[in-house]
């Protein structure tokens, strides 16, 4: 992973605030910091601004770098002239409330001796300011004064210096990397997904090819549950407010809720999890030892109330479909089962072929009783059996303190993606907890009631994130069983080869291929430049050729080579690449 200067890009941050004030000085300052992988600064400007002017403040930067100024800090004397900057009025009005200290740094000029751009500023650059030589100005955005919708919208503008032209080339050809990886770009090119904002912000719809990638899923989803042993459910999308004031979700996850429906006197929130309603089932009736392991399954509709600023595409959504799942066990089985879990986890990733960053062990922050249900011995019992599972497995992993669920530590599958979010993917949690809160038990071998525990497991995670990351990892390539659109058949001439291409179609789609004939009144080399665009796995195109020797090319997407094949062995040798998941 690259690592950026952030004393060079909070400089470059300045610098381009001195350029914006030199070419339309009415402007207004709002936050000016780097970032993760270069910098920032917010603007208020009295005349829109567009991508085209990008190019004209770059080079009114690259005029005052060429100056030798440096950065100065101001002595504590300096009055800051507040009458034509409100935003920074607003900060100065707040620290000193709050008896901070507040600090100026300035662009200074040696050689006049004078002040060229004086900001509030905790701090943090370069001196001099002719070694900010490698640096682009990258996007325009949009973003509302500290980060409230409520107040004004301001124009960010995003930047990034690095120390050399190699490590810049290096991040701009990552951006470009990041482009191409990007999966609200690819889902729409194949015609995926879309969002509307008549039926709400972060509520996807799913479109037909969609679909056909969930559903196969799905499918491997639901094998994978029934081979390890669940039993499959399906439980309401809402619950009464009092489940979760039961479950102790309401107090802890409230903010992140969507807020209650009043129906007939009924409290009815849409769901953000479902565990709540496995505990139902299994309260349903008394249990016994010999029952346990109980393990529930469940495609789970689930709807969180992510902020609007939040939402990513499929990344983040507020509508999802989680692979869910939920395991009653005994102490004695907590082992084995954890165990089962994380190797279905394995052979699920496996299967799709993911790529993982790293797993974390997910503990409680001992400090923090407000966040984290406060039992020291459960805690202490929950977060020791991990380890030691973890351990007995050989599996590496990282401790996070703090980031367990409230009810118990977790071992999470953590993904980086090309934008540079940590996201987690699978997951296994240990909770002793809601059993306690449901009043949950089994009868031992003693006759005598025992509290069960439950384990948690999230195999990967929702459809609509794990799609994001399936396209942001193959670029919407993927292999043949799970590709949306396998083939494509492309006549010559509609008038002499359809009836072939329709015989062939009809063949496949018996067999329950997804296949499509493109008859559209086009050039051959328009359609075969739309195959390649919505990713279709395989071309195949009919001429004369074709049908005289009964001998069909196969064109595989992203490669040159073209495959001769017996047109009466294709079924055949398609059925073993969906077979064989290639």
């Amino acid at each position: 992973m690259m690592k950026i200067n952030k004393q060079l890009n909070h400089t470059a941050a300045h610098v381009l605030a001195l350029a914006i004030l030199q070419l339309w000085p009415d402007t207004k300052l709002g936050f000016g910091p780097p970032t993760e992988d270069g910098f920032y600064y917010d603007f208020l400007f009295s005349k829109s601004l567009s991508e085209t002017d990008l190019s004209k403040i770059e080079k009114q930067m690259r005029k005052i770098v060429s100056n030798n100024y440096v950065i100065k800090k101001m002595d504590k004397s300096f009055e800051y002239d507040f009458s034509n900057q409100p935003f920074k009025k607003e900060l100065y009005d707040e620290f000193k409330s709050k008896d901070l200290d507040i600090t100026y740094y300035s662009i200074h000029d040696p050689k006049n001796n004078k002040e060229l751009f004086v900001d509030l500023c905790a701090g943090n650059h370069i001196d001099e300011i002719k070694t900010l030589k490698h640096f682009k100005l990258l996007s325009l955005a949009g973003s509302y004064w500290r980060g409230d919708s409520n107040n004004v919208q301001l124009t960010r503008i995003y930047g990034t210096a690095w120390e050399s032209e190699e490590e810049l080339e290096q991040y701009l050809n990552l951006l470009k990397e990041r482009k191409e990886r990007d999966h609200r770009k690819i889902g729409k090119e194949m015609n995926l997904f879309m969002f509307d904002l008549l039926s709400g912000q972060g509520f996807p719809i799913w479109l037909e090819e969609g679909m056909k990638i969930r559903n196969r899923i799905m499918k491997e989803v639901k094998n994978l549950d029934s081979k390890y042993g669940f039993s499959e459910v399906f439980t309401p999308i809402v619950g009464e407010k009092k489940l979760y004031l039961t479950s102790g979700h309401w107090e802890h996850y409230k903010n992140d809720m969507f807020k209650p429906i009043d129906c007939d006197g009924e409290h009815l929130v849409l769901r953000p999890m479902t565990c709540p309603h496995h505990v139902l089932i299994y309260k349903s009736k008394r249990r016994s030892y010999r029952e346990l392991p109980i393990r529930y399954s469940e495609q789970s509709s689930l709807f969180r109330y992510e902020k609007s600023g939040a939402l990513i595409g499929m990344e983040r959504v507020r509508a999802m479909l989680l692979t869910e799942g939920h395991i009653f066990v005994r102490q004695d089985q907590i082992d084995k089962e954890f165990e089962n879990c994380y190797k279905m986890i394995k052979e699920a990733l496996d299967i799709f072929n993911i790529k993982i960053d790293y797993i974390s062990l997910s503990l409680r922050d001992p400090q923090n009783k407000e966040k984290f249900f406060d039992d020291e011995k459960m805690w202490n019992d929950a977060e020791n059996d991990l380890r030691n599972v973890l351990k007995k497995l050989n599996i590496e992993y990282e401790e996070k303190i703090g980031e367990a669920a409230f009810y118990g530590p977790k071992v999470d599958i953590q993904i980086k993606t090309f934008l540079g979010h940590e996201i987690t993917l699978s997951t296994i949690q240990l909770d002793f907890l809601l059993p306690r809160k449901f009043g949950l038990d089994y009868i031992d071998s003693n006759n005598e009631f025992k509290v069960p525990i439950l384990i948690h497991r999230g195999l990967i995670g929702t459809y609509e994130r794990f799609l994001s990351i399936m396209l942001e990892q193959t670029k919407g390539n993927f292999p043949f069983w799970l590709a949306p659109k396998q083939v494509v058949i492309i006549p010559i001439n509609n008038d002499l080869y359809l009836n072939f291409c329709e015989q062939l179609y009809y063949e496949l789609k018996e067999k329950q291929f997804y296949v499509e004939i493109d008859d559209r009144n086009e050039r051959i080399s328009k359609k075969i430049r739309e195959a390649q665009i919505s990713k279709a796995k395989i071309q195949i195109v009919i001429g004369e050729e074709e049908i005289s020797t009964n001998t069909l090319s196969l064109r595989f997407y992203g490669e040159s080579e073209v495959i001769k094949i017996d047109r009466d062995k294709l079924v055949e040798y398609l059925e073993k690449l969906r077979d064989e998941k290639k």
